[in-house]
């Protein structure tokens, strides 16, 4: 017997953004690469396909092409949990590393796709010109998601 999965076809694209726990910034040039790359690893051994991450020192982006077969909340699970679990154990991050509760996940047409991983890729750069919090409202109004402003991500406190 076949299973369904073999003539399922899909092109989902979702981009997904979160945070450091208070938005520290404890992300830091010297292991930034290496978390990217533990990161698509995670990603790509739960079979989706990544096209760009990026970030600064206080947040991520990923772009992925998403399967079906996983929802998106037990990926951001995994992607989160052994990620800050992999960077306590390597020490990485001056004092204990969490991820703050939550995230931001929108999706995409296929067209689309080329500018928003210009806009991952250069992160830095944009965020010389704004914040992260006012960036990701802007996100969560443009796609006309509603949420609630005691919820964003937090300042430092």
């Amino acid at each position: 017997m076949k299973s369904m999965r073999n003539n399922t076809y899909t092109q989902i694209h979702i981009q997904m953004v979160f945070a450091v726990q208070n938005r520290g910034s404890l992300i830091l040039d010297t292991w930034r690469e290496r978390l990217y790359k533990y990161m698509i690893a995670i990603i790509q051994n739960n079979r989706h396909k990544v096209l760009a991450i990026g970030g600064t020192v206080d947040h991520v982006h990923i772009l992925i092409g998403m399967r079906p077969s996983q929802s998106l909340s037990d990926l951001m699970q995994q992607v989160k949990g052994c990620s800050s679990k992999w960077i306590n154990e390597n020490r990485l991050a001056n004092g204990w590393f969490s991820w703050q509760e939550g995230y931001g996940a929108f999706s995409y047409s296929k067209d689309e796709i080329p500018t928003i991983i210009r806009y991952i890729e250069n992160q830095a750069e944009h965020h010389k010109q704004q914040d992260m919090v006012d960036e990701y409202k802007m996100m969560l109004e443009e796609s006309e998601v509603e949420y609630d402003e005691q919820k964003i991500f937090k300042q430092v406190e």
